[in-house]
C-alpha cells in the first residue's frame, strides 16, 4: 500500500464510522510557546480536549503535518525523520477505549489486512496513581488477542501525558506487527529496540487530569486521541526494512543519486549522507512552504531551517555535489506532495528562492570559516604539538558555523588532528545552556489557556484588526507567540512603522478595550466567513466548519480561540517594541498592563 492510499482508506473509514474531515494545522503553532513546531495530530486539538466545543463535532479525522527536531543528529540511520505525516481519529467526550480499539482492530486488520496471527498490543500496567487497565486487556480478548500477546507494561511505555506541568492525560494502548525476526532474547516484548515488534499505532485514553500537586482526577469528559504514521506504517506494510526505501524517499534518493553519482545501498557511509539530505530537504520544504512559512535565520524555527539546510549542503558536499542542488530536490518534494498539502504548491517559488540563498550563504560561511583557519594555521604550526584544541574547533562552529567535519578534514591536510573530545565537551556546554534557555522560554505548559493568556490572544485580534486600520490591508498575520507575560504578533509590512503609526495602532487597540465589546463566536462554513469579512489567513477546506470570532464591530476573524467574553477587563495595551522579522514581515512586541 502507498502513502497517498493510506492517507485516504484512514479518511475513508473513519468518515465512515460518523467523524468528520477537518485540515491538518500548520506547522508553526499560533499562540503556544510550549513548542517551535506542530509535534503530532494531537496538538493543534488541545483546546478542544481541554473542553472547548470543536465546530466539527466531537468525532473528528485528519491527517496532519509533524516535526520533532530532538533527533536531528540520529537522522542518517534508517529509521529516524524530521518531518513525517500523522493519521489521527479523535473522541471529544464521545466514544472512548470499547469503540476506540475496535475501530483501530477493523482498520488493521480488515481495511489493511494486517494479519491477526502477528498482531500484539501493549496496555498500561497500573502504579500507584493509576489502577491497572484491565478494561482495554478485556477488549483486546474479546476481539481473539490472546494473553499472551497483551502485555502490561508500566508508565513510561504506556502512559500519555500531561504536555506540561498538569493537564489533560492517560492510559494508551499501542499496536505492534511482529517482524518475523528472531527475538533477542526472554525478556523481548513489544517496544524492544531489537526490531522485531514495530509499533503501527497508539490509541490514548485521555480519562485524568494531573494536578500541580501531583494527583490524578478523573475526568468528567474523557476523549480518545489517536495517532499513526504514514511513512512508517507503509514501510511495514510493504515488508521493507526502512522508511526510506519506500516510495516516500525513492524519487528524492534518485535525485540525489543523479546529483551525486552515488548509488543508494552500495556503501554505508554514503547512504547515510544520502538519507540526512533527502530528510532534510523533505522538512525544509515542508516548513518553508507552511501556511505560515518561516524563512531561515538564527532563532527559533528559523534557526532550526538553516540547521537543516546547511547539514543536508555539508552531507552533499561529501557525497561530491557540486554546486547548488537543494532547489532541484526541493522541487521533486513539492510535486510529490502538492495535492495532498496544495500550500507547498502556492509557495513553490518562495521555498525554491529561499532555499537557493541560504546555499549560497552557507558557501560563503564555508569560505569564511577556511580563511579563519587558515589564519589560524602559522600559530599552530609553531606549536610542538599536532592536535588542533576543541574549544578552537567549537569557536570555528559556533561563531562562523563551521562543522567540526570540514575542520577534520582541513587538519589533515597539514598534518593535525582535532580533539573531538574537547570539542564534543565545548558542544555539550553550549547545548545545556541552549536548553536551559528554552526550559524557561517554554515553561508554561501546553496550550497554557490562564486569564492573562487567553486576554493576550484576543488582544491579538485588536492588534490585527488595528494594524490594517492604519497600514493597510496588505497587512496579514504570519505567526503569533503568547506568554503569560506578553504577546508576539508578525505580519506583513515591508517598512518599519513610524512613531505616530504605532501609538496610532495603541490607541485604537485601547479604545476598544474602554469601549467594553463583547466578544462572540459563531460556527460556519470558511466560505461564509469569507462572505461576512471575516479575517482567515490560514484557510481551511472547503465546507469546513469553523469559528468566526468577532469583537463587537470592531473585527471578526477565524479563529479557534481561547478569548475573553468582553474586553473591558484585559487591561492597557502597550507595544514595547516594533522590529523586523525577516524580509517583508514585521514582529510586534506588547504587554497588557493592569
Amino acid at each position: 500500500m502507498k502513502a497517498h492510499e493510506l492517507r485516504n482508506k484512514y479518511i475513508e473509514f473513519f468518515v465512515s464510522k460518523d467523524h468528520t474531515q477537518i485540515s491538518g494545522a500548520s506547522l508553526i503553532p499560533e499562540n503556544d510557546p510550549t513548542v517551535l513546531f506542530t509535534t503530532a495530530g494531537m496538538h493543534p486539538l488541545v483546546p478542544y480536549i481541554l473542553g472547548q466545543e470543536h465546530p466539527s463535532g466531537n468525532r473528528l479525522v485528519d491527517y496532519q503535518k509533524c516535526i520533532r527536531t530532538g533527533d536531528i543528529d540520529a537522522v542518517g540511520d534508517p529509521h529516524h525523520l524530521t518531518f513525517f505525516e500523522m493519521l489521527g481519529n479523535w473522541s471529544l467526550g464521545d466514544y472512548f477505549k470499547e469503540e476506540a480499539i475496535r475501530y483501530s482492530y477493523e482498520f488493521l486488520t480488515k481495511w489493511l489486512s494486517v494479519n491477526p496471527d502477528k498482531l500484539s498490543v501493549t496496555v498500561f500496567a497500573g502504579d500507584d496513581g493509576v489502577p491497572r487497565d484491565d478494561e482495554s486487556a478485556a477488549v483486546w480478548r474479546a476481539l481473539g488477542i490472546p494473553d499472551e500477546r497483551i502485555y502490561f507494561l508500566p508508565r513510561e511505555d504506556n502512559w500519555w501525558g500531561p504536555a506540561g506541568e498538569a493537564g489533560p492525560c492517560g492510559p494508551d494502548s499501542e499496536m505492534f506487527i511482529d517482524t518475523g525476526r528472531d527475538s533477542c532474547g526472554p525478556d523481548c516484548r513489544p517496544g524492544c529496540k531489537c526490531g522485531k515488534y514495530f509499533e503501527i499505532w497508539n490509541d490514548v485514553f485521555m480519562g485524568y487530569r494531573k494536578t500541580l500537586e501531583g494527583d490524578y482526577v478523573p475526568l468528567a469528559r474523557k476523549c480518545v486521541d489517536t495517532g499513526m504514521g504514514i511513512e512508517r506504517t507503509i514501510a511495514v506494510l510493504q515488508g521493507k526494512k526502512s522508511v526510506y526505501e519506500t516510495e516516500v524517499f525513492a524519487p528524492i534518493i534518485a535525485g540525489i543519486s543523479k546529483l551525486s553519482g552515488v548509488t543508494y545501498g552500495e556503501h554505508e557511509g554514503q547512504d547515510v549522507s544520502v538519507r540526512i539530505i533527502a530528510d532534510h530537504v523533505r522538512t525544509s520544504v515542508f516548513i518553508l512552504g507552511d501556511q505560515r512559512g518561516v524563512k531561515p535565520s538564527n532563532v527559533g524555527q528559523g534557526y532550526i531551517l538553516r540547521r537543516l539546510i546547511r547539514r543536508a549542503v555539508r552531507h552533499g558536499r561529501k557525497l561530491g555535489i557540486d554546486g547548488k542542488f537543494l532547489s532541484a530536490l526541493a522541487t521533486v518534494v513539492v510535486d510529490m506532495y502538492g495535492d495532498a498539502y496544495p500550500e507547498l504548491l502556492d509557495n513553490r517559488d518562495f521555498v525554491l528562492t529561499e532555499l537557493a540563498l541560504e546555499e549560497e550563504k552557507f558557501s560563503t560561511t564555508l569560505q569564511k570559516g577556511e580563511h579563519e583557519f587558515e589564519k589560524m594555521l602559522p600559530n599552530l604550526l609553531k606549536g610542538n604539538g599536532r592536535v588542533i584544541n576543541g574549544r578552537i574547533a567549537f569557536k570555528l562552529y559556533d561563531t562562523y558555523g563551521f562543522p567540526i567535519e570540514l575542520t577534520e578534514e582541513l587538519a589533515a591536510e597539514h598534518g593535525f588532528t582535532v580533539d573531538t573530545e574537547g570539542f564534543d565537551a565545548a558542544f555539550q556546554k553550549h547545548q545545556e545552556v541552549s536548553r536551559a534557555g528554552a526550559e524557561q522560554q517554554f515553561k508554561g505548559g501546553l496550550a497554557d489557556h490562564s486569564e492573562l493568556t487567553t486576554a493576550l490572544h484576543t488582544a491579538t485580534h485588536l492588534l490585527h484588526q488595528a494594524l490594517r486600520t492604519v497600514l493597510g490591508t496588505h497587512v496579514g498575520q504570519k505567526g503569533s507567540n503568547i506568554t503569560p507575560e506578553r504577546l508576539r504578533f508578525d505580519f506583513t509590512h515591508e517598512a518599519p512603522m513610524t512613531a505616530e503609526q504605532v501609538q496610532q495602532v495603541e490607541d485604537i487597540v485601547n479604545s476598544v478595550i474602554a469601549r467594553d465589546l463583547p466578544v462572540s463566536f459563531e460556527t460556519m462554513t470558511i466560505e461564509e466567513a469569507k462572505a461576512q469579512g471575516a479575517i482567515a489567513f490560514f484557510e481551511s477546506k472547503y465546507g469546513e466548519q469553523v469559528k468566526v470570532y468577532s469583537v463587537g464591530d470592531f473585527s471578526k476573524e477565524v479563529c479557534g480561540g481561547p478569548h475573553v467574553t468582553s474586553t473591558g477587563a484585559m487591561g492597557h495595551f502597550k507595544i514595547q517594541k516594533e522590529q523586523s522579522s525577516s524580509a517583508g514581515v514585521r514582529r510586534i512586541k506588547a504587554v497588557l498592563e493592569k
